[in-house]
């Protein structure tokens, strides 16, 4: 099945207070100085297809300074017709997500009918941040196909809220029996099992299509990896919880589980981390994008839109041309590339047969450049 972004609009969304641009099915750029909301635009992209943004997880942050709320519409179009898509978001109030003008009840239920994948040098936090980063992009790319995943997560985060806050008032209380909270650990342990199953069966087949990326990529000997750390690698939740029940007694959460889960990436066995040069890293992350990319799609059966966000200007020419030779073998459906060199991607994209439109961004507004089609010579 085929879909594509036939139209984008945007009011008060960010620094925009009002955009809007009619797009082709294939290449798409956006062009223009540093700070005229390139990047904004495609996240806006990523609000329509999963219902939040790839940038701020916090939708009121998202809100243009001085105004009371945001709008993102979009039409995607797909072989059994065109759905309207509406986000909105108003401050102090609850995030509003419809298609065809029918809200939905669940933002989850919306997850996954359009899967996109976007790249931005901003993806160096997966490698330089916290856990919890890590944690966040591969439950959303799970997501993306895998519902019972999804409500697995949802219902796990749920019963760790109320155990936690059993603990935290049972502290002020001078103290808490386990059976009280027998309850919430019998649904711990169904639902750390099911989150548990579907994120190492994804990394297993992840872990694989990033090597061959990455060698693709790279001309480098070096071998990379992707390893999933789990506390439930080597115990079940029901023996987590019972060895840490002092431990959370102490520290008034739950201190062991799947929330605790990491992700390590390693370059020729060390981490990437401390071991790996800075182009080393870009490279990582671009195939890992790739591998989730390839795996989305073979999991879908839908190509994701592939969301590029300045990225020509912060690899070197090996890399871009390996994108490029994806983009000229189809590999992908209808990609937004951003960039403030317009030269740079058209002497990128020249030649291709693919059909592309360019649009300029400024302060005021979009403009379009006169439509176009490169034909390979």
């Amino acid at each position: 099945m085929a879909f594509h972004l036939a139209r984008l609009h945007a009011l008060n969304f960010r620094n925009h207070r009002e955009a809007e641009a009619d797009l082709c099915a294939e290449v798409n750029c956006f062009t223009g100085p540093n700070g005229v909301g390139k990047t904004n635009l495609l996240d806006a992209v990523h609000y329509l297809a999963l219902g939040k943004g790839y940038l701020e997880a916090q939708d009121q942050y998202n809100v243009r300074h001085g105004e009371e709320l945001f709008v993102v519409q979009g039409v995607m179009r797909g072989d059994e017709g065109d759905d309207a898509i509406l986000c909105s978001v108003r401050r102090g109030m609850r995030k509003v997500l419809s298609r065809n003008r029918k809200e939905y009840d669940r933002l989850a239920d919306h997850v996954g009918r359009y899967p996109v994948v976007m790249i931005t040098p901003y993806d160096g936090q997966l490698i330089l941040d916290g856990s919890e980063v890590r944690r966040r992009f591969i439950d959303g790319l799970i997501a993306q196909f895998d519902k019972p995943f999804l409500d697995a997560l949802i219902r796990y985060n749920r019963a760790l809220t109320q155990r936690n806050a059993l603990l935290k008032q049972a502290a002020g209380r001078g103290g808490i029996q386990p059976s009280t909270l027998e309850p919430w650990d019998e649904q711990l342990c169904v639902l750390a099992f099911a989150v548990h199953s579907a994120r190492s069966a994804f990394i297993s087949d992840l872990a694989p299509l990033l090597r061959e990326h990455y060698s693709a990529i790279s001309s480098g000997p070096e071998q990379v990896a992707l390893e999933y750390r789990s506390p439930l690698n080597d115990a079940s939740m029901r023996d987590l919880l019972s060895a840490s029940w002092e431990r959370d007694r102490a520290a008034q959460h739950t201190t062991a589980g799947v929330h605790k889960d990491d992700l390590l990436f390693t370059l020729d066995g060390q981490p990437l981390k401390r071991f790996g040069s800075q182009g080393q890293q870009k490279t990582y992350l671009i195939a890992l994008k790739l591998a989730q990319f390839e795996l989305t799609t073979q999991r879908t059966g839908q190509r994701p839109i592939l969301l590029l966000d300045d990225i020509f200007d912060k690899i070197d020419p090996q890399r871009m041309r390996h994108l490029l030779q994806l983009l000229s073998d189809h590999r992908f459906g209808q990609v937004l590339i951003t960039d403030t060199d317009p030269k740079r991607l058209h002497a990128a994209l020249d030649g291709l047969d693919l059909e592309t439109r360019f649009f300029h961004l400024t302060h005021e507004g979009i403009t379009r450049e006169t439509p176009q089609r490169a034909i390979a010579g």
